[in-house]
C-alpha cells in the first residue's frame, strides 16, 4: 500500500527509531508498503520514519544502470547497522522528505552493513557506489539525521531557505 511521505520539518523525521525485536507479518507488511511507496514516486530508498513509522526498517532499490550485473537490486533491511567503512566521497543527494533540494554530501565510499532480511535472517552487505550512499542516507533517517545535516550550517540555511520558498509557492498555487 502506498503511504504518505512525511515532509520536512515534520518532527517525526528527527526521532531516533526503535529497533525491531523480530520480523513478523506486521514488519513484512511495512517492508511492502515502503517498497510500494518508494516506487510510486521513483525513489532510490525509503526509511520507515519517512512514512511515520518509528521502526528501524529501510528499503533501497538500485536501478539496473547502477549495478554491476545490469539488473535492478532491491534490498529490504531491518535493524541495519554500519559495521565498517572505508574512504570518503562527495555525492549529490536528494530526499523524498525534502523534495526539490539536492546538494553534495560527504559520505563513506565503501560500507559494510549488517541487519536482518525480510525473513528475519542475519545478512551482511558490502557496498560501494550508489548503494553505499543510499545505505548511509537511509540509516541516517533511522537516527533522525537528514542529508542537510551533513553540510555546513551556511549551506544548510541556504538550502532550507530555498526549500521553504518552494513550499510556500506550492501552497499559494493551490
Amino acid at each position: 500500500m502506498v503511504r504518505k511521505i512525511l515532509k520536512y520539518p515534520d518532527p517525526v523525521l528527527r526521532k531516533k527509531s526503535e529497533p525491531v525485536d523480530f520480523v513478523d507479518e506486521e514488519v513484512k507488511a511495512l517492508l511492502t508498503d515502503l517498497v510500494d511507496t518508494m516506487r510510486s514516486v521513483g525513489g532510490v530508498g525509503l526509511a520507515a520514519p519517512q512514512i511515520g513509522v518509528n521502526r528501524r526498517v529501510i528499503v533501497i532499490e538500485i536501478p539496473e544502470d547502477e549495478t554491476e550485473d545490469g539488473k535492478p537490486r532491491l534490498i529490504k533491511l531491518v535493524n541495519p547497522e554500519v559495521v565498517s567503512t572505508r574512504g570518503t566521497v562527495k555525492f549529490e543527494e536528494g530526499c523524498l522528505s525534502i523534495p526539490g533540494i539536492r546538494t553534495y554530501v560527504k559520505r563513506n565510499e565503501e560500507v559494510v552493513v549488517k541487519g536482518l532480511d525480510e525473513e528475519g535472517k542475519e545478512t551482511r552487505i558490502e557496498a560501494t557506489g550508489l548503494l553505499a550512499i543510499a545505505l548511509q542516507h537511509e540509516i541516517d533517517h533511522l537516527d533522525g539525521v537528514l542529508f542537510i545535516d551533513r553540510v555546513s550550517s551556511l549551506k544548510r540555511e541556504f538550502l532550507l531557505k530555498r526549500y521553504r520558498k518552494q513550499m510556500l509557492a506550492k501552497e499559494q498555487a493551490l
